[in-house]
């Protein structure tokens, strides 16, 4: 049996020390991942106080920006609403990048939200001074100059929502309504009774033209099989 000598010793405690130090690596470098992931780096109420503050100042300038914001008629309404997003989402979270910090914030989002709407759906007053009221763009194919110079809308604006729901025109429009969600409401012209007695002629005449048709193939065929000359050659 081969001797052990003190340098086996020594390499054995050297080898014991780094497994040592790399569980004592492992373990920290595990606590400190949990911790960034679950304990936030502001305090709770930092945390519930940014988001109230954020939202009700959308509220409000999404209120005085107007509702063709909210309608996105153009690229510059879409970028507006698109940054908006980035530059208010720092101020909601803060200098913290937890997940306990993005649930903490999201719930308060949710709560204040759903206080909100309980309130204004009770408050008619308080409805029509957060979410405004409906404007009507057009009347009877005529546009209301002075609400689309209120919502800073343009005629093209509109004529391309038109042309979204599939009108052609604006003079085909009985009304349109801006709602005050930002969504634009048309409503074609109904025909008038003539148009619709006219309609009805055209189809009526139409059909009797068809059984027309039916008749003097049939009338055709038997006069074929008698063998006598068809009805058109004897009427011609």
């Amino acid at each position: 049996m081969a001797p052990i000598h003190l340098t086996d010793f020594n390499h054995l405690h050297g080898l014991l020390a780094t497994a040592s130090d790399i569980a004592t690596h492992a373990d920290g470098v595990w606590k400190k991942m949990w911790r960034e992931i679950l304990v936030p780096d502001v305090p709770w109420i930092e945390k519930v106080l940014r988001p109230i503050f954020v939202y009700f100042f959308l509220i409000i300038g999404l209120r005085i920006a107007g509702k063709r914001e909210l309608a996105q008629l153009n690229p510059f309404d879409l970028i507006v609403l698109l940054t908006l997003s980035n530059t208010v989402q720092n101020a909601i979270i803060g200098n913290d990048n937890s997940v306990t910090g993005g649930f903490v914030g999201a719930a308060t989002l949710l709560a204040i939200n759903y206080a909100v709407v309980r309130v204004v759906h009770r408050n008619k007053t308080l409805q029509r001074l957060l979410e405004g009221r409906s404007d009507v763009l057009v009347w009877r194919g005529k546009l209301i100059d002075q609400n689309l110079e209120k919502e800073m809308m343009s005629r093209s604006d509109l004529a391309a929502a038109a042309h979204k729901q599939g009108i052609a025109s604006l003079k085909d429009v009985e009304r349109c309504v801006l709602e005050p969600t930002g969504t634009i409401t048309f409503i074609e012209k109904k025909p008038g009774h003539d148009v619709e007695r006219h309609d009805e002629l055209v189809a009526l005449i139409g059909l009797v033209r068809k059984e027309l048709a039916v008749l003097r193939a049939e009338k055709s065929a038997i006069a074929a099989a008698n063998g006598n000359a068809p009805v058109d050659a004897v009427v011609g």
